[in-house]
């Protein structure tokens, strides 16, 4: 074999193995950051599961409170006089 081949043959093959190796180490990183990806999917989905919870108490205990109090919207009821002025808006006495 000549001196040019046998330099053609190892540097064919070192490509080729670098190639390897480096293919190799991105499908590891690649698997890493899916598998991060996952792991802030079941995070988000524990957060959500958490606040539906949440909102679901808060919705009882306010049926709970309605069911023993009587509660009645005056947001409909302000003076528009006072709130104009940028005074404090009171109920209109009826």
């Amino acid at each position: 074999m000549s001196k040019a081949s046998k330099l053609t043959l190892m540097g064919t093959s070192l490509f080729a193995l670098s190639t390897v190796v480096f293919v190799h180490f991105q499908q590891k990183a690649e698997q890493a950051a899916m598998h991060q990806g996952v792991l802030r999917d079941i995070e988000q989905q524990r957060i959500k599961r958490e606040r539906q919870a949440d909102f679901d108490m808060q919705a009882a205990l306010e049926a709970e409170y309605k069911k023993d109090q009587s509660v009645r919207d005056t947001t409909g009821e302000m003076d528009p006089s006072v709130s104009a002025r940028g005074g404090l808006n009171v109920p209109v006495a009826r």
